[in-house]
C-alpha cells in the first residue's frame, strides 16, 4: 500500500514566514505621495487638539454646526456675545461653569473652534487635488482606496457631531463611548491615509529579510488599536486623574470589584488601559525576539516599536503619577500616534521581498 508523506501542522512555534513577492498595486507618484502626507499631518495635528479640547473640557462650547463659522471665529463683540449666549442654554455651563466669563469662554470655545477648522481644512485638502488627480488619470491603481479615505473623513465629521450632540443637553460631558469611535476613526483614517502615503513614495525601496505571520501581524496592530480606544475612554470618563498611584491603583494591586466593561467605575476603566499597555510591551518585545533575525527596514522598525513602546509605558506612568497635567497627556497621546504610524510602516514593509 503506497504511503504518502503527512504534512505537519502550524504551529505556532512558526512565527516567520517567508511571504510571496507582493506585486505593486499602483504606479509610484511623489506628488500624490506628498498630498497624502499633507493630510497625514492635518490628521495628527487634528487628534492631539482633539485631545487638548477634551482635557480642556472645550468640547461643548460650540453648540451648533455652521461650515462658514468654522472657518472664521467671532471678530466682534456681537459674534462673541452670540456665542456665549448660546453657550449658556447647555447643561455643562449651567450646572458646571455657571458664572464663567467671557474670557474663559473665549478661551475653550478657540480649541473647539480649532479642532473645526483643522477638520474642515482637511475635507478642503482633500478634496480639491483629488478631483484634479482624478482629471488628470495620476490616482491608477489606488483610486477605490483613496475614495474610501475621503468617504471615511465625511463620516468623521458625523461622527464628530454624533458625539457633541450626546453633551450639550442633560449631561455635563461627551459620551465616552462616541469619544472612542471618534478617535478610533481617526486612528483609521491616519492608518490607511498612511500606508497609501508609503505606497506612492514606494516606501520600502528594498526587500528587508524575515517577515512575521501575517495573523501575528494583525494580532499586534489590533492589540495596539484597542489600547488606543480604552485610552479614549480613559479620557473621556476622566478616569486618568481619578487615582495618582502606581503600580497600585487606589493602594490596591487590582480594584475592589474590578469590571472591564464598565465605564462607571473610574478605577476599573484606568486599571484596564494600565494592564493593556503592559500587554503591549511584552508583545512589542516578543516582536523584537521573534524578528531577531530581521534586516533593513523591518529590524530598524521592530526596535523602534519595542523603544516606543517602553517609552510610552514610561510616559504614562508619569502621567499618572504627577496628576494628568495637560502637556503631558498630550504627549501621552502623541506617542500612541508615533506607536501606531511606526507599527503601520512595519506592517508595510514586511510585505516588501
Amino acid at each position: 500500500m503506497r504511503r504518502f508523506p503527512r504534512t505537519p501542522a502550524p504551529s505556532i512555534s512558526r512565527l516567520v514566514t517567508a511571504d510571496q513577492p507582493a506585486r505593486a498595486a499602483a504606479p509610484h507618484d511623489r506628488l500624490v505621495g506628498l498630498w497624502l502626507a499633507a493630510i497625514c499631518v492635518l490628521v495628527i495635528a487634528m487628534i492631539v487638539i482633539g485631545g487638548a479640547t477634551r482635557l480642556t473640557d472645550s468640547g461643548l462650547s460650540i453648540t451648533e454646526w455652521d461650515f462658514a463659522k468654522h472657518f472664521v471665529p467671532p471678530l466682534t463683540e456681537e459674534g462673541w456675545a452670540t456665542e456665549f449666549d448660546l453657550y449658556r442654554r447647555t447643561t455643562e455651563y449651567q450646572e458646571q461653569n455657571r458664572g464663567m466669563g467671557l474670557d474663559e469662554f473665549q478661551f475653550i470655545y478657540l480649541w473647539e473652534w480649532g479642532h473645526r477648522f483643522l477638520g474642515q481644512c482637511v475635507g478642503v485638502v482633500f478634496a480639491l487635488p483629488y478631483f484634479a488627480f482624478l482629471a488628470f488619470g495620476r490616482l491608477k491603481g489606488r483610486l477605490l482606496p483613496v475614495t474610501i479615505l475621503g468617504l471615511m473623513g465625511g463620516l468623521q465629521g458625523a461622527i464628530g457631531w454624533w458625539m457633541v450632540t450626546s453633551g450639550l443637553y442633560g449631561a455635563l460631558d461627551v459620551s465616552a463611548v462616541r469619544l472612542a469611535v471618534h478617535l478610533c476613526m481617526a486612528f483609521a483614517i491616519l492608518a490607511l491615509g498612511w500606508r497609501l502615503m508609503l505606497g506612492a513614495f514606494g516606501w520600502p525601496g528594498q526587500a528587508g529579510g524575515g517577515a512575521l505571520a501575517p495573523t501575528w501581524r494583525w494580532a499586534f496592530l489590533g492589540l495596539v488599536f484597542l489600547q488606543i480606544a480604552v485610552g479614549a475612554l480613559v479620557a473621556g470618563t476622566d478616569a486618568g486623574r481619578a487615582f495618582g498611584d502606581w503600580p497600585t491603583i487606589g493602594g490596591s494591586w487590582i480594584p475592589v470589584g474590578y469590571n472591564p466593561f464598565t465605564l462607571e467605575d473610574l478605577a476599573s476603566v484606568q486599571f484596564t488601559h494600565r494592564v493593556l499597555g503592559y500587554l503591549v510591551i511584552v508583545a512589542a518585545l516578543a516582536l523584537l525576539w521573534a524578528l531577531r533575525g530581521a534586516n533593513g527596514a523591518t529590524r530598524k522598525l521592530t526596535l523602534a516599536i519595542a523603544a516606543l513602546c517602553v517609552g510610552q509605558a514610561v510616559l504614562g506612568i508619569a502621567t499618572i503619577l504627577i496628576g494628568a497635567p495637560l502637556w503631558i497627556s498630550l504627549a501621552h497621546q502623541f506617542g500612541a500616534v508615533a506607536i501606531w504610524l511606526a507599527t503601520g510602516a512595519w506592517m508595510r514593509a514586511q510585505t516588501v521581498r
